[in-house]
């Protein structure tokens, strides 16, 4: 092997020794420059001011949304025809008595009203039932007829039966079954008026008996439905014969009448009278009964 060759090969072992990514540097070059430091981040706005930000962007943010919402509810409002800026006050709920609803006074001038009343009938003899509230009286039967003590709230009207007879005609798997003369005050007019729509007032309170008190269905034979005179006071009179079936029960019909007296007051006098057809020999208490009546 020659020295230049030798040489050569002697120069070429460190590459081979140091393996491949050395680099070095030849005697004499110039040093390399250090590279640029990076660019300096713009200064970051202090916690209090950050959060100032924060807020103001939600604010934002949260004002449109009840802007929207705002906007959708006033047109869904108006659309619908309501009034949102109408006061309470001005719509109260109506609290007239149900058939104060049902039958408002009516609207005829005074000068249409009757110029004379009927004159009073003489008193009545014998034993009576006087029904204060109710403002009448009418007439009382013996045995097997006894007090009512109850007070019955009936039908949708819950007219307050608190004054009468009654006797108990049989006992059935639904309790017992009466025959009965009773009466009571029911509110009719609105505040201090003391004018009734006595017709309508009378269909009203007909058709809740007929409705509420007696097994459903039923078919009704009507007898009298009129306005008249009780007592030289205006009232309405409906008389029928209701026919009806009910488990256990005897009775398959009853003679029944309902008068609506207008006794001059906010409340109007009712008086009910019922006889079941298993004791038809009282069948004469329902006229005998009206004919009776006398305002007090």
């Amino acid at each position: 092997m020659s020295e230049q060759t030798a040489g050569a090969t002697a120069w070429r072992q460190p590459a081979d020794r140091f393996g491949s990514g050395l680099v070095t540097t030849a005697p004499g070059a110039p040093p390399t420059q250090p590279p640029p430091p990076p660019a300096a981040e713009p200064p970051q706005p202090d916690g209090p001011r950050r959060r100032r930000r924060q807020m103001l962007i939600f604010g934002g943010i949260a004002g449109a949304v009840l802007a929207i919402g705002l906007t959708v509810v006033l047109i869904l409002v108006f659309s619908s025809g309501g009034d949102p800026f109408r006061s309470e006050a001005s719509a109260p709920t109506d609290v007239r008595p149900p058939l104060a609803q049902a039958c408002p006074a009516p609207t005829g001038s005074p000068s249409a009203a009757p110029t004379q009343k009927p004159s009073a009938p003489p008193p009545e003899s014998g034993a009576r039932t006087t029904d204060a509230e109710a403002g009448i009286s009418y007439k009382a039967y013996g045995a097997p007829w006894v007090p009512w003590t109850d007070v019955w709230r009936a039908g949708t009207l819950e007219v307050p039966y608190k004054v009468g007879q009654h006797f108990v005609t049989e006992q059935y798997s639904g309790g017992q079954y009466h025959a009965s003369i009773l009466s009571a005050a029911v509110p009719a007019a609105d505040n201090d008026a003391v004018t009734l729509d006595l017709e309508c007032v009378g269909r009203q309170v007909a058709a809740d008996v007929r409705a509420e008190y007696y097994p459903q269905p039923n078919t009704m034979d009507p007898i009298r439905d009129e306005l008249t005179t009780l007592g030289g006071r205006p009232a309405w009179v409906s008389e029928f014969r209701l026919h009806f079936s009910s488990p256990g029960l005897t009775a398959t019909e009853e003679l029944s009448a309902v008068a609506v007296i207008d006794v001059g007051k906010t409340t109007a006098a009712v008086l009910y009278i019922s006889i079941p057809g298993t004791h038809k020999q009282w069948d004469y208490a329902v006229d005998d009964v009206l004919k009776s009546v006398r305002a007090i």
